[in-house]
């Protein structure tokens, strides 16, 4: 039997405000444990949590950019569960009244699109964190992210693959990434990942057993956990084994998850609304001014790239995978304009050193500037495209301007008709036999004459011109 998967995501999303969401504590990573606490955040008596409305303005940019439906009044509820991480013994989310409900956002697998719906989109504050020490049975409780804002975006369960699963991952980072809300860290926890699995025969309407999984901190985790799960999950319904619904964990050094515990139900953390922060009402002038000031989204500015600078849609697809690139890539177009040569140069050229360097686009030495700089010396003809690409190497290394570092390591091409006349010369002279295959219809032998003259002459001699040269001299 042909089993389907049915999978939906649960992704997490810390904001990038500078205060947590109900106290002032400042919301930054990687501080020294428990200095970034108050009272609030530790959950003491009688203290009384204060909404961040900048939080809900993040999380309503997001709903607005997955194509959701934002009701007028929502409202905080508190979950309750006990864990050493939690010191209010409750976290504060949204259960009935969702802030953002009913949306979708659309993803590519293999040259095909697919709609993802999204059931919902609410705020929350994050839990702190357990440290495990390795040497002894001991556990210590960092709380400095207590109370980070969080938004956990929770898909339909459309998800038919773990191809699909890692596509739309990659996509809501993308999103909050352009929307300026979070960083979408994976590595650093700003960006979590919770999946639903099941499996039904092919052709059947209703869902099968779920299994949750947790500890997936990067897109290929995510592919690889559900690969296993599907696995797993087949050979024991082929087998005649029921599947147990529980939350189970992924070891990635293993490639296999294993039980964590038996799955909760919604009941189980009795929600309420809480006593201590009123509905959020949400006004329509609000609303406008927000919409009013998000930015153009990916896929907009994919389709914009192709109709305004004739890009394929490979190029265009690359060169929006975040804002910084596309704000790049315009900026270099408009100080030099060739869409598909500046295209060409990102994509191939200067992310080559970005990824070796582990350097963003953004942070690297190589401006927009530069690399118009760099195509004009090309394109005149004052250096050759591989003399650009060692240009280009220096530049990003140095932050040296290329005029300079082209002065400074005398890279000018050579140009002049009568000082190349005299190499090919030369080098038709060294090699006659050469020569007398050209004259006798081997055209193929041109490249190696033009290489020795590019020998003679340190790289610095101009293709163009030498081959010109070449065909007269050879052919004349």
């Amino acid at each position: 039997m042909n089993y389907e998967a049915v999978i939906g995501l649960e992704v997490h999303v810390q904001l990038k405000t500078s205060s947590k969401i109900f106290c002032s504590c400042v919301n930054k990573f990687g501080s020294s444990p428990n200095t970034q606490t108050c009272p609030v955040c530790l959950g003491m008596p009688g203290v009384l949590p204060v909404l961040n409305r900048r939080v809900v303005e993040y999380a309503l940019r997001m709903g607005m950019a997955t194509n959701c439906k934002i009701p007028k009044y929502s409202q905080l509820a508190r979950k309750h569960y006990f864990y050493p991480d939690l010191p209010k013994g409750y976290q504060i989310s949204q259960y009935e009244l969702p802030l953002v409900e009913h949306g979708w956002v659309d993803i590519d697998v293999e040259g095909k699109t697919r709609r993802i719906g999204i059931t919902r989109i609410h705020i929350e504050d994050d839990a702190g964190k357990l440290v495990h020490d390795e040497s002894r049975p001991v556990s210590y409780v960092d709380l400095n992210r207590t109370g980070t804002p969080l938004i956990e975006i929770v898909s339909e369960p459309d998800i038919r693959s773990p191809e699909e699963a890692a596509a739309y991952v990659r996509k809501i980072r993308q999103l909050v990434r352009y929307l300026g809300i979070s960083d979408g860290n994976m590595e650093e926890g700003s960006l979590r990942c919770d999946a639903n699995i099941s499996l039904r025969p092919e052709g059947q309407k209703e869902f099968g057993t779920k299994s949750e999984l947790k500890n997936m901190n990067s897109f290929r985790n995510v592919q690889k956990a559900l690969e296993y799960e599907i696995r797993r999950q087949t050979a024991l319904l082929l087998d005649g084994q029921e599947i147990v619904q529980e939350t189970r964990l992924w070891d990635a050094g293993k490639g296999v998850t294993h039980s964590m515990r038996g799955k909760e139900e919604a009941h189980d953390y009795r929600y309420f609304p809480d006593p201590d922060l009123v509905p959020i009402e949400i006004s329509d002038q609000w609303m406008e001014e927000i919409r009013a000031d998000l930015p153009e989204l990916p896929d907009e500015k994919r389709r914009r790239f192709m109709e305004q600078y004739g890009l394929p849609e490979y190029d265009a697809s690359v060169l929006t995978v975040s804002r910084e690139t596309g704000d790049y890539f315009e900026e270099a177009v408009r100080l030099f304009d060739n869409p598909k040569s500046v295209s060409n140069w990102i994509m191939v050229e200067l992310m080559k050193l970005l990824k070796q360097t582990d350097v963003s686009i953004e942070q690297c030495n190589v401006t927009p500037a530069y690399l118009a700089e760099i195509l004009a010396l090309v394109d005149k003809g004052t250096i050759s495209a591989q003399m650009g690409k060692e240009v280009l190497q220096d530049c990003f290394g140095t932050g040296k301007s290329p005029a300079s570092i082209v002065e400074e390591k005398g890279l000018s091409q050579v140009s002049d008709e009568s000082e190349l006349e005299a190499v090919v010369a030369k080098v038709m002279e060294a090699n006659p036999k050469e020569v007398e295959l050209y004259r006798g219809g081997k055209k193929k032998v041109l490249s190696f004459l033009m290489g020795q003259v590019m020998r003679e002459t340190r790289g610095k001699a101009n293709p163009k011109k030498v081959n010109e040269i070449f065909r007269k001299m050879l052919e004349g």
